[in-house]
């Protein structure tokens, strides 16, 4: 027997089990069905039901749900004395529900039916009981599933699965007696309540009281991976004939364990939205006309020969790939660059929100991703959450972290906003935005003052540390609290939480990176993590959580101005004679332009052409005004995307992508884990896949070689030649589940964790960052007293481009409020839901009023996501000096009544 091993006795049969399994897993696991009703493998035993009652060696009657097996232990699962109790149990269960099995949603899965079958109920055996059901209305207002409460058993698992996996906690038991039923706060209809409309309760729901509107049943299912968020969750398609009709969670996932969020759930009906473009549109005396494909890429290639034959404009042609497409999309976008128009002017998102982040942690840690791994997060012990929302963001890495504070983890959270996780944390930090570099730095000071720095880590992997303490003398506590508005006695409790907790781990976004300072900001957190040794060992690191499903894959494919596909430098001479070796063609030396610099060319007229792949950046980027302006000044502008953004209608020239359900390939996710994207379905009218679209334009151009692919495998298979971390991300490698790179050959498997034994700098060490404290580029006054910071709500993915075309989001969100403090709220004499101009130097807009305690006074909130808010005309240009990452998160404004007149 090994240590982890169990022998025991059920019904006189000799077993094994697992240490720590109950008796009902231990059950299960070897065959043997105990009735059951409230269990759910994922949620803490409750014992409510009673049906899983056995006997003891004593003769005590236990739920198997809840007792744990131990060594030699008796069992006895079925007497007659049992079998009256739970019989009991069943039969009342049974008379005070619905019988409407045939048509419920939950026939043939149904538990309950399960357990009448199993004790052979029938109306004989039931003849004694009076059949009574408290008529409940039905709760229709959610826009993807129904409540019908007169079918529920009140086992509370969807109270639990809310409570403890969400932490949102939007239903409870309710009323006493006959009258308990499962209810919202003063329940109200579900949709007024703070339901996230994630679904998880209706997937755990063991009958027929939560159930999905839509009834589709697919034919068949494709696994794949989710294409919102940078958390990778894995899914099945459902597929009836060529429609997608359902989506699961896939339950052996490492990551998401089943789970989805409302987008990865409900979502999915954008794949076969009327609305998508099924033809390419050529402009035509200032029309969007349809034209086939062969007018399209004619058109294409005369338009582009011309700027790539200019030999006085070796930057009049730029493209920026997309977060939303496969690692082989944005593949091919940088080498039509590179190869076929001769430059490097290629960007991505990453630059709008984790550029300052691969910037920094390169520098530091030589390495600018997610040190460590998303599935080891429910066993951290300190997680330092800064400058992200993930309740919000990233839902189902938000369960994840619930994991671990159900284990009893401490959690420090950092936020200029009281986000839901900070009502959960050991210590909320409240800092003023924009000075996070003062609160990081407080903290390493209070570390070093009291000697909870790791010296041994330091003297051994790391170097600078002299100079970073030299630069601490700015950071005494009276001068950071006056800096950030914390109180130093919290700076110090958080400090000796984050240092004297082994191992934490820090997890930031956008609110760290989308700041004038943003790579100051990372290079704060990067020193936090070494000062205190939390790198290179589980469930601790620097976790930058990237935002879209594929930011972290088109940075790998080099979609950036200063390397090709793996981070390989293009100045580097070995590196560039290597890539043109293997594409047969010589390549430019120059680093290229970075997304802010194209508009700005473009609006000085050098810039004359851009291809733009899967982004909106009239509603993503800041001060989006200018952004169209520069876009209208362009003498050719290619937008290839899945439906008319706003972008593509200033186009000449639209060519109609394919969905991740339309095509093979691989996505990229936060912790570096490169995963199969898998066909679900044809593409839809005359659409293609965003790659084969490049492969046929570059052919069109007289490329006679490196473009005439077959497949997206051929593609990834060309990837994993020139890009050492993906040499082993051939697609035979990741059928199963994903690997996290680096991969270097076909036998690795991955590296989880990064920076174990050294770190991939010159010397091998970490190198510390001497900092100061610099103010946000743009500051209040009298004209714009307050502060406007941005962000993502639960409902919507980045400019809603996709979830905007879903009936049911648009249902539960469709404007981008503006968030404010009561005080501020009074002050301006304004009502909730009043609607107002919110006004800042480069424009203004007109969003109703949500009066919140979560902005504390003076600061206000927008998310970004609606066409028709469009916030991002209010948002601030400023850039960080290093990687040009725009300041998002801090701008002034003021708000003003709308006149009557």
């Amino acid at each position: 027997m090994s240590d982890s091993e169990i022998n025991f006795i059920i019904d006189g049969l000799k077993l094994k089990g697992h240490e720590g399994d109950t008796i009902l897993q231990a059950a299960l696991s070897n065959g043997i069905y105990i009735p059951h009703l409230c269990y759910n493998q994922s949620l803490k035993p409750m014992g409510a039901c009673r049906l899983c009652l056995v006997e003891n060696k004593e003769g005590k009657l236990i739920t198997a749900c809840e007792n744990k097996i131990t060594e030699d232990m008796e069992i006895i699962t079925s007497n007659h004395r049992l079998d009256n109790a739970r019989l009991t149990v069943a039969s009342l269960l049974v008379a005070n529900h619905e019988t409407d099995c045939l048509t419920c949603a939950q026939n043939n899965q149904c538990k309950l039916q399960e357990i009448t079958s199993y004790f052979g109920l029938d109306e004989e055996k039931m003849g004694n009981l009076r059949y009574s059901t408290n008529e409940i209305p039905h709760d229709d207002s959610n826009p993807f599933f129904k409540r019908n409460l007169n079918k529920c058993v009140l086992c509370g698992i969807c109270v639990r699965t809310c409570r403890d996996k969400l932490g949102v906690s939007a239903i409870d038991f309710g009323f006493r007696g006959y009258e308990t039923k499962i209810t919202t706060f003063s329940d109200v209809p579900i949709v007024e309540s703070n339901c996230v409309s994630c679904g998880e309760c209706v997937e755990a729901c063991p009958v027929g009281a939560l159930v999905p509107k839509d009834k589709n049943k697919p034919s068949r299912e494709v696994k794949t991976t989710c294409t919102f968020c940078g958390v990778g969750c894995g899914l099945y398609l459902g597929i009836n004939g060529s429609k997608v009709v359902s989506a699961r969670g896939d339950p052996e996932h490492p990551l998401s364990q089943g789970n989805l969020c409302v987008k990865g759930r409900y979502a999915f009906k954008f794949i076969n939205h009327q609305d998508r473009l099924t033809k390419p549109l050529i402009r035509i005396n200032g029309q969007l006309v349809e034209a086939d494909w062969d007018e399209a890429l004619e058109f294409a290639a005369r338009r582009l020969q011309q700027f790539k034959d200019d030999e006085n404009a070796v930057n009049s042609f730029a493209a920026i790939s997309s977060a939303r497409c496969t690692n082989e999309d944005n593949y091919l976008l940088q080498k039509f660059t590179r190869v076929v128009m001769g430059n490097n002017n290629v960007d991505n998102s990453a630059r709008s929100c984790h550029a300052p982040s691969v910037a920094a942690l390169a520098e530091t840690l030589g390495s600018g991703a997610m040190s460590n791994s998303i599935d080891e997060i429910g066993d951290t012990k300190c997680l330092f959450i800064i400058g992200t929302n993930p309740s919000q963001s990233y839902p189902v890495l938000n369960m994840r972290i619930m994991d671990a504070l159900e284990k009893g983890a401490k959690l420090i959270v950092a936020d200029p906003r009281c986000i839901e996780l900070a009502q959960r944390a050991d210590i909320f930090l409240q800092h003023r935005p924009g000075t996070d570099v003062a609160l990081i730095m407080g903290l390493i000071k209070v570390i070093i003052d009291e000697n909870l720095h790791n010296n041994n880590f330091i003297q051994s992997r790391c170097e600078n540390f002299e100079e970073l303490l030299e630069s601490l003398q700015e950071f005494d506590l009276p001068n950071v609290e006056k800096i950030t508005g914390v109180e130093e006695d919290k700076i110090k409790e958080a400090a000796r939480l984050y240092a004297c907790t082994d191992p934490a781990a820090i997890f930031y976004s956008l609110g760290i990176t989308e700041h004038s300072h943003g790579t100051d900001n990372v290079f704060a957190l990067s020193n936090l993590a070494l000062i205190t040794g939390n790198i290179g060992k589980p469930h601790s690191g620097v976790n930058p959580i990237r935002g879209q499903n594929n930011v972290q894959g088109s940075c790998d494919m080099g979609c950036l101005p200063n390397v090709y596909p793996g981070y390989q430098k293009v100045d580097d001479l070995n590196v560039k004679d290597k890539f043109e070796k293997t594409w047969k063609t010589g390549l430019s030396k120059d680093m290229g332009m970075k997304m802010p610099e194209m508009i700005e060319s473009a609006l000085k007229g050098d810039l004359k052409s851009l291809y733009i792949m899967g982004e909106n950046p009239v509603l993503s980027e800041p001060d989006s005004t200018n952004i169209s302006n520069a876009l209208e000044k362009l003498d050719f502008l290619i937008v290839q995307d899945l439906f008319l953004t706003e972008t593509a209608r200033l186009a000449d020239l639209v060519l109609p992508g394919a969905s991740f359900a339309e095509k093979d390939g691989t996505f990229a996710n936060a912790d570096r884990r490169v995963q199969r994207v898998r066909k679900a379905i044809e593409p839809v009218g005359d659409s293609k896949p965003d790659w084969q679209i490049i492969a046929e334009l570059a052919q069109r151009m007289d490329v006679d070689h490196g473009f005439n692919f077959n497949n997206a495998e051929e593609v990834a298979s060309e990837i994993a030649s020139l890009a050492p971390i993906y040499g082993g991300m051939f697609y035979h490698c990741l059928e199963d589940e994903g690997k996290q790179w680096p991969c270097f050959h076909e036998e690795h498997e991955g590296t989880p964790i990064l920076h174990r034994d050294e770190f991939n700098t010159e010397t091998g060490k970490a190198k510390f960052k001497p900092l100061s404290y610099r103010p946000p580029a743009e500051l209040p006054d009298e004209d714009y007293p307050l502060v406007l910071t941005t962000g993502r709500i639960i409902y919507h993915y980045h400019t809603s481009t996709m979830t905007g075309a879903v009936e049911g989001m648009e249902d539960l969100y469709d404007q981008d409020p503006v968030e404010l403090n009561p005080e501020d709220a009074k002050k301006l004499r304004l009502e909730d839901g009043e609607l107002v101009q919110v006004i800042s130097r480069r424009g203004k807009i007109q969003a109703h009023v949500k009066i919140t305690e979560c902005s504390p006074k003076g600061l206000v909130f927008m998310a970004f996501h609606s066409p028709t808010t469009k916030t991002n005309v209010l948002t601030n240009s400023a850039c960080d000096p290093v990687t040009k990452t725009p300041e998002f998160k801090y701008c002034a404004v003021r708000i003003e009544k709308i006149s009557e007149n």
